[in-house]
């Protein structure tokens, strides 16, 4: 009764946490163009590239910590290293906010790297209380509590962020300090003492967990299309706010209000429809559906010239959410309950690498068909498509078209690592068979 009323406790924390956490990223979302626009004095396409750092460092820091703190949670629980993350957050967000130079901003994004085991710690939370047949449900919960979270932060951020570029950091250093403190005297430990496991240095790091990983039959080709997909995913916190204020003239408050949106459709999706879905299609159905809908919503937020394609693609990008959890849940099952913490941290690990990969090229890319300058193209593109050496082309969206590409790249391997009987399944769980 008492590891029943511990679970259900973990369960609302964790769910809490991942809101307030996505709360506290959302904010600075419509606000951050602004501020790195008023610490370098730089116009949009050149600080872009400041923000496309910026999330680099953030992704370094976080591809070699992550895992570290995904094998500390497998050895000491899962609680302290929740309460670790929500302090580190707490402080980046202060540093940001009191940022006087641009430096400051690239220290307090790499101590979040350092400290952000936010996510892969809640997936932990998830993996150790979860029955199998409730795993891919309840990690679509986080997703939805992300999206509670998303709704609110970004309309906060641009409400707030009619006082300053700053105000809303403060907000999210405050929200992040309190979620911890009340943590500390509501959260249970979930990982029994039997489960844990001894910390070994060769687990820890980044590339001893895709080297652990790859033992296991058919998990890198998942992986690989999660980290395509999570590459993809880059274009938004790196490129969103920059495109839709050089393509539509938005505000930080328009831009804010269109996320608020985005996270109410993935609330509808994640947390109602795919109880539904999942049950009915299997996790491969899933999967297809939420990647080709990212690679159809990539494809309008690219094109985009008036603000209600932006809405219309939002419920594309809702029905994204279904890839995540389906995949993650298919690696999942592959482990046991003392390699949960590992396994997340390694899934943080794509994740960390994914940012890594994807912020330089979106960003660049931003800046290079939104400069004014033309775009040279190479001789025998030139000649096929008919047009000169160079095409002087503005498009603002040239981010998302990469994602696209990337998406659809994702989508080809995920039909070449799956099997006929992941096709054929109709239940939550994948087949025990293991992939090709």
């Amino acid at each position: 009764m008492a590891q029943r009323v511990a679970g259900k406790n973990a369960m609302l924390f964790v769910l809490i946490t991942v809101m307030i956490s996505s709360i506290g990223f959302g904010i600075m979302i419509p606000v951050l163009p602004d501020l790195i626009k008023d610490l370098t004095g730089l116009d949009n396409s050149k600080a872009a590239v400041y923000g496309g750092w910026m999330t680099f460092t953030y992704a370094v820091m976080q591809f070699f910590f992550m895992p570290i703190l995904g094998n500390l949670s497998d050895r000491y629980g899962r609680r302290p290293i929740m309460l670790f993350s929500l302090l580190g957050l707490s402080i980046d967000y202060f540093i940001m906010a009191l940022a006087p130079t641009i430096a400051f901003l690239f220290l307090g994004r790499g101590l979040a790297g350092i400290m952000g085991a936010t996510f892969s710690t809640a997936n932990a939370y998830i993996a150790d209380i979860s029955t199998p047949d409730k795993r891919a449900q309840n990690f679509g919960l986080i997703g939805a509590f992300f999206g509670v979270g998303f709704i609110l932060g970004p309309v906060i951020g641009g409400i707030l962020g009619e006082y300053g570029p700053r105000v809303p950091f403060y907000a999210a250093g405050i929200i992040s300090l309190v979620n911890m403190v009340f943590g500390y005297f509501v959260l249970p430990e979930t990982l029994k003492p039997e489960n844990r496991r001894k910390f070994e240095w060769k687990r820890a790091n980044a590339f001893g967990v895709f080297k652990q990983l790859s033992k296991l039959k058919g998990a890198l080709g998942l992986l690989t299309v999660m980290l395509l997909l999570a590459t993809a995913h880059t274009a938004y916190p790196t490129t969103y706010a920059f495109s839709m204020n050089e393509g539509l003239g938005w505000t930080a408050q328009e831009i804010g209000i269109s996320l608020g949106f985005f996270g109410i459709a993935s609330i509808i999706v994640q947390g109602g429809l795919i109880r539904k879905i999942i049950p009915a299609i299997g996790l491969f159905w899933a999967a297809m559906i939420g990647i080709m809908s990212n690679m159809f919503g990539f494809i309008g937020f690219g094109f985009a010239t008036a603000g209600w394609v932006i809405y219309a693609m939002g419920l594309f990008s809702a029905f994204a959410g279904l890839y995540q959890p389906s995949l993650n849940n298919m690696i999942s099952s592959r482990l046991n309950a003392s390699e949960q913490g590992e396994l997340q941290g390694a899934v943080g690990a794509v994740m960390g690498l994914a940012l890594m990969l994807g912020p330089l090229p979106m960003t660049y890319l931003f800046k290079v068909f939104t400069d004014g300058k033309a775009v040279a193209l190479p001789s025998f593109i030139s000649r096929i498509v008919g047009v000169d050496s160079f095409l002087p082309y503005y498009l603002p969206g040239a981010p998302f078209i990469f994602g696209a590409s990337l998406s659809l790249i994702a989508l080809l391997i995920f039909l070449c690592v799956t099997t006929k009987a992941e096709r054929d399944a109709r239940f939550t769980e994948s087949p025990s068979e293991p992939q090709a």
